[in-house]
């Protein structure tokens, strides 16, 4: 097993995620089987909890692990399917070494951060790293490990020792370290290439060789990280330093990469998608959405544009208060090519959520609910089309009339951690004429992955299906509603569960790319195809790429064959 650790300096957030995913891209495209571990230095046990205020997105697993965001990133990148032990925090670390003690285990010795703590990293390390995350089930022979926060933080101590150890424990040529630092213009991050002269100061003061000074300067798409470190000869470097044998040939999975990240350069049209959510002024509290969103524009050849909607700015509260907050938010969600209301929790601002859902349902506007958004979509449906007036979620109304959302049997109200319908879970279809089934290649049924504690309540079912608001989708057992679908309507679809979160830059959502064709007005000319895209909208050999390979397939989008 070979070690890569990525660590920071300066300052949090200067990149160490998409450097970590890029040096694992790049070593997956030489054909090697590749694994990530994201150590987060707080004391929590897991990012379920977080506000999307404080640590961004929550992402969600296979094995229903709320983990950081920055594991969507590998799990994009690598396109791995990774566990909730591949995130690895002090929280979790001090509880394992506590329930040893409790249980005897270190035989009545004093129980201290070196050895114990120290050497419980480390074994968490060397224990998840033989853990397959490909589809092979082959054990990885690389594992990419990131040390969230800076150098110098008191919460990162133990870490930092831990790994000191560990390089003497798995020897010198099967470890090594990147550590990803800033560079005032404001492995080294910074606006524009870095000047030879800049990288030989640095390579004397940090005692490396100049070869090993990498500069990740600004680039239009994080996508083009990956060819950045490959230019300047990082895989070459692994190859000498970690001993790897690889074949040095022109490779597929990169020649792919690169033609993405040029496309993205390239495109002319535009589509405008309207974001209407509770978190809107924090981009990182959307990123799988985001990433989703950017994925499906990308394989319809459009340029996207996301217009962020404080949903609370939609209502007639604003309009009395900041009638210029609340104009100015309509003017962003009518000028809109399609409509997305995300997963979110909490009463504010879902009033102004039904209002654009009620916009995007009688303006024929492509329109996706996630999560939240579904039931909300019921919820607007249940007032204004059945006529019940105080229809709501028991989450927001215990007491209305017409509870058209309640909470879930196994949810447990008096803890918050790790009580949801958490992972992937399998959705049926119930309709062979569903877009949403066509979309995902008319297949029986979908594995997505939830995070959620209310859903729709299925007595109530039959009244929307009468009015045209057809349930499509539903669990193995048929009593949760899985997936909405209106009728005669241009794309008006809800999912209770998070399609963004196994979202890949060449093998987009269904779901988010149903919304992206018919914003762009490409659906129905899509499926009358046979759910196949004209030459221009795929990644061909054809399509002006400068790569050493002339064979590149098309992506994996989905086929009716």
């Amino acid at each position: 097993m070979k070690y890569i650790l990525v660590t920071g300096g300066v300052i949090s957030g200067i990149g160490k995620g998409i450097i970590a995913s890029s040096v694992g891209t790049i070593l997956k495209s030489c054909g090697l089987h590749v694994t990530a571990i994201k150590i987060d230095p707080y004391i929590n046990i897991d990012a379920g909890t977080f506000s999307p205020y404080e640590h961004g997105e929550v992402f969600v697993l296979d094995d229903g692990g709320e983990v950081d965001l920055d594991l969507g990133n590998y799990e994009r990148f690598l396109d791995i399917r990774l566990t909730k032990d591949n995130n690895l925090t002090t929280g979790k670390i001090y509880q394992s070494v506590i329930n040893k003690e409790r249980r005897g285990d270190y035989l009545g010795k004093t129980v201290q951060v070196v050895p114990h703590i120290t050497d419980a990293i480390q074994e968490w390390v060397m224990k998840q790293a033989k853990i397959p995350v490909d589809e092979d089930d082959v054990e990885p022979q690389v594992c990419v490990i990131e040390l969230g926060g800076t150098v110098g933080d008191i919460e990162s101590m133990p870490f930092i020792e831990a790994f000191r150890q560990f390089q003497f424990k798995v020897k010198r040529e099967n470890f090594c370290n990147i550590h990803v630092s800033l560079v005032p213009q404001i492995m080294c991050r910074c606006s524009t290439p870095l000047e030879t002269a800049v990288k030989e100061k640095i390579s004397m003061f940090c005692h490396v060789e100049p070869t090993q000074v990498i500069c990740v300067q600004d680039v239009s798409s994080v996508y083009k990280v990956p060819l950045l470190l490959e230019n300047q000869g990082v895989v070459s470097y692994f190859c000498q330093r970690l001993n790897l044998h690889v074949e040095m040939r022109p490779r597929k999975m990169l020649s792919k990469w690169k033609e993405m990240a040029d496309r993205s350069d390239r495109l002319l049209e535009h589509v405008s998608i309207a974001l209407v959510g509770k978190y809107t002024k924090l981009a990182d509290s959307y990123t799988s959405v985001i990433k989703a969103l950017e994925h499906s524009a990308l394989a319809v050849n459009h340029k996207l544009e996301v217009k962020y909607i404080d949903s609370a700015d939609l209502e007639p509260t604003t309009l009395e208060e900041e009638p210029v907050k609340y104009h100015e938010a309509w003017q962003k969600l009518c000028s809109s090519h399609g409509v997305l209301v995300p997963g979110g929790f909490g009463v504010r601002g879902t009033e102004g959520k039904m209002l654009a859902i009620n916009w995007a349902r009688k303006q024929n506007k492509p329109f996706l609910g996630v999560c939240l958004g579904m039931q909300l979509a019921v919820c607007e449906f249940a007032r204004n089309v059945l006529g019940w007036e105080d229809a709501n979620s028991t989450e927001f109304n215990p007491e209305s009339q017409y509870p058209v959302v309640i909470d879930m049997p196994e949810h447990n109200p008096g803890q918050m951690g790790g009580t949801m319908r958490l992972g992937k879970r399998r959705t049926i279809f119930k309709s062979s004429a569903s877009v949403l089934r066509k979309l995902y290649g008319d297949v029986d049924y979908v594995d997505e992955r939830h995070r959620h504690r209310f859903e729709v309540n299925p007595e109530l079912k039959h009244h929307f299906e009468k009015k045209g608001l057809q349930f499509v989708g539903q669990d193995v057992e048929g009593e949760r509603m899985e997936v909405i679908e209106l009728e005669n309507h241009c794309y008006f679809v809800g999912v209770q569960y998070h399609p963004e979160f196994t979202s890949r830059p060449i093998k987009p959502s269904p779901p988010y790319f149903g919304l992206l064709l018919a914003a762009a007005g490409k659906l129905q000319s899509y499926l009358s195809k046979g759910c196949r895209l004209s030459p221009r909208d795929t990644y061909s050999s054809s399509s002006g790429s400068s790569s050493p390979e002339a064979d590149i397939s098309e992506p994996k989008f989905p086929s009716l064959s």
